[in-house]
């Protein structure tokens, strides 16, 4: 079941979230984020942007959410798109009905553009965002260093108008 975040997820959210902090590079956070760094965080896009988890048998399997995309104002209307799986829930399609239904919030409000950013290579992402119309419209190499390696960053967009 796919339902709106609550504040007693964050536990479960921050679990799926390390794992990919320390294993790999789909993220550039470089240390495990704390259980109070998570929570604001949580808090902060919540009040602005739609924050939804996949439910299933009590258990959160994947979450996605939008995010300002940058601080100046032109950006307004502009949305970064994040979806996160637990990495022993691959292939149930969790990431698809999570971004179909995050996708379905975000064109109910007044954004134009989402955009997915990620870390390149990363063949299921890149999947995921073109089965939904997303494009990819740039590639910045060697934009981050994680685990002594330069990390490269493929940007694809969606306009939701």
């Amino acid at each position: 079941m796919i339902r709106p975040v609550h504040s007693n997820d964050a536990q479960a959210l921050l679990d799926i979230y390390n794992y990919y902090v320390i294993h790999t590079a789909v993220t550039f956070d470089i240390e495990p984020l704390s259980i109070q760094i998570f929570k604001d965080k949580l808090n902060h896009i919540n009040a602005d942007y739609p924050f939804i988890v996949y439910e299933d048998n009590n258990e959160v399997l994947g979450y996605a959410y939008g995010s300002r995309f940058r601080p100046k104002p032109a950006y307004g209307y502009v949305v970064e798109s994040t979806v996160y799986v637990k990495h022993t829930a691959h292939g149930k399609q969790i990431g698809t009905k999570l971004y179909a239904e995050l996708l379905n919030l975000l064109k109910q409000t007044d954004l134009h553009t989402v955009l997915g950013v990620l870390t390149i290579p990363n063949e299921a992402s890149i999947k995921l965002h073109e089965r939904f119309g997303f494009k990819q419209v740039a590639y910045l190499k060697e934009v981050g260093l994680k685990f002594n390696k330069w990390q490269h960053v493929g940007i694809w967009q969606l306009h939701l108008k």
